[in-house]
């Protein structure tokens, strides 16, 4: 039995001497040195005692030695966990105890704190420092270069991704070594990739962007990449004429947007710009084509499917949405109480079907039959409508509907009215408590650098365009939105923050 996803994604690659990193310092690391680091780490963790199927959970800096962990974990068949470096020490109490890692692996300062956790859950602790360094290193440096590849499956286990866990705790979405080759593969063609492509790669690599679709598709490619440890404005753009592509949240290309020395001309050169994990603004879209000449590309994923659909590759690119299924990926909007597949142009749930589509939770069976049909497709909790060209548009989370007096309100429709309002930067809608409607519309405001929109006006043009019910009850103006590290939208921060707005009177 082979080892499908390394043999495709990392041993197709051995002895090659092409770039596979370029690094912040000038250096580089080769396809053929890489993956001697692979080889020697996955030494290191058997010699810790993990085995096929064990789970290693790992928060630690992004650093090209952490990036072979993730190849050593495939290499020897353990479930790789890469957990958000801002979790706080009780937050990963949780997930070591949920996953069962058999080893903890973290930043040398974090170490103290973490072992009496991992110790707790009879897990071991190793470190791994952002410039290479730790006990797992100085361990691997003695171990063979060898790749003793375990045999794996298709259908074995590779990784656990933790939900956002917005609604509650966190679920582990089990990831499968044909769910992630089957989306790299796939993201590979449909994106043309190829081994001339270096990918500017400025995201995390704690989740499935940076890790599952960026880094997965450049080794299946053969590329190379610009590994840069988060997203600095200046190096971005003094890196922007060695690459031939970029992958990243809206925020990266709104904050190269705002700076004068994004031109025409120093994009001359890029094939393509991918953006997702949030929503991108049509302005953002319109005006980084009228900058740049470039249409960026939206796509839509979610960590327990990778990506399910995408604007096209050749034809129109279309602002605020998220293009079509990919080949061999089904998508249908269904009506949430009975499942009916609903004609098009309504709104309803999303559902995907295809290889990329996760196991289940982990030891969540009542969530998995919740969420994960018996016919395959997965309740994803997105909204959403196909236009009449076959556009998927989303129109939020299931849990962001907002129910007013018995009427269904969906918080996108009004957010692109806000969004265009004169000085307004970006908006979000929420459902808030209400005495006599149950929850009603709030709209909150982000101004334009040094622009004071003008509520009264807003909520007029919202009146006119808006059935009653839909009007926001009141309009906020506020300094910014909270996000996630992935750059989207927490409406539950917003709920919560704003859940006494119309209290009744006492």
């Amino acid at each position: 039995m082979s080892n499908p996803l390394f043999d495709s994604l990392f041993g197709v690659h051995a002895g090659k001497r092409e770039t596979f990193l370029f690094l912040p310092d000038g250096s580089e690391w080769c396809y053929d040195s890489f993956l001697r680091k692979v080889a020697q780490y996955a030494h290191a963790i058997a010699q810790m005692g993990l085995s096929a199927g064990d789970r290693l959970a790992a928060q630690v800096e992004k650093s090209p030695e952490a990036l072979a962990i993730y190849g050593a974990c495939v290499q020897s068949g353990v479930v790789f966990l890469p957990l958000n470096t801002a979790y706080t020490t009780d937050e990963l109490t949780y997930f070591i105890d949920n996953s069962g890692a058999k080893l903890v692996l973290c930043d040398g300062a974090k170490a103290e704190a973490l072992a009496p956790v991992a110790s707790t859950f009879g897990a071991r602790i190793a470190t791994l420092n952002a410039d290479g360094s730790g006990s797992l290193s100085d361990a691997a440096d003695d171990m063979p270069e060898a790749f003793d590849t375990v045999p794996r499956d298709e259908a074995d286990l590779a990784a656990f991704l933790y939900t956002s866990g917005t609604t509650g705790r966190s679920k582990a979405a089990m990831l499968s070594q044909g769910n992630l080759l089957s989306n790299a593969l796939t993201l590979m063609e449909t994106w043309r990739f190829t081994d001339q492509d270096v990918l500017l790669h400025a995201l995390p690599i704690f989740h499935t962007h940076g890790l599952f679709v960026a880094t997965n598709v450049t080794l299946a490619a053969g590329g190379s990449m610009i590994f840069l440890p988060k997203f600095d404005l200046d190096t971005m753009i003094g890196r922007l004429p060695d690459a031939t592509a970029m992958m990243g949240v809206p925020t990266f290309y709104s904050r190269l947007l705002g700076d004068d020395r994004f031109t025409r001309d120093l994009v001359s050169h890029m094939r393509l710009f991918v953006s997702g994990s949030a929503p991108l603004l049509a302005e953002t879209h319109v005006a980084f084509e009228e900058r740049t000449g470039h249409r960026i590309l939206e796509r839509y994923g979610m960590t327990e499917t990778n990506m399910n659909t995408s604007n096209p590759y050749d034809g129109e690119r279309r602002a605020g949405t998220v293009g079509f299924p990919l080949p061999g990926i089904e998508v249908k909007i269904t009506d949430p109480a009975s499942g009916e597949v609903l004609p098009q142009g309504s709104i309803g749930q999303i559902e995907v079907r295809g290889p990329n589509v996760f196991q289940g939770y982990w030891q969540m069976p009542e969530k998995t039959a919740a969420e994960l049909r018996s016919d395959g497709f997965f309740i994803t909790g997105d909204l959403g409508k196909f236009d009449g060209d076959g556009y998927l548009h989303i129109v939020g989370r299931d849990k962001d509907l907002i129910i007013s007096g018995g009427y269904n309100i969906y918080p996108k429709e009004i957010e692109l009215i806000l969004d265009s309002q004169p000085g307004v930067l970006e908006s979000a809608v929420v459902g808030v408590p209400h005495p006599d409607f149950g929850e009603t519309v709030l709209g909150l405001i982000v101004p334009e650098n040094g622009a004071s929109p003008d509520l009264d006006a807003i909520a007029a043009e919202a009146a006119k365009q808006l059935a009653r019910f839909k009007h926001p009850r009141k309009l906020l103006l506020i300094d910014s939105l909270p996000r996630n590290t992935m750059g989207k939208v927490q409406k539950n921060v917003l709920r919560d923050t704003y859940s006494d707005m119309f209290e009744a009177a006492t």
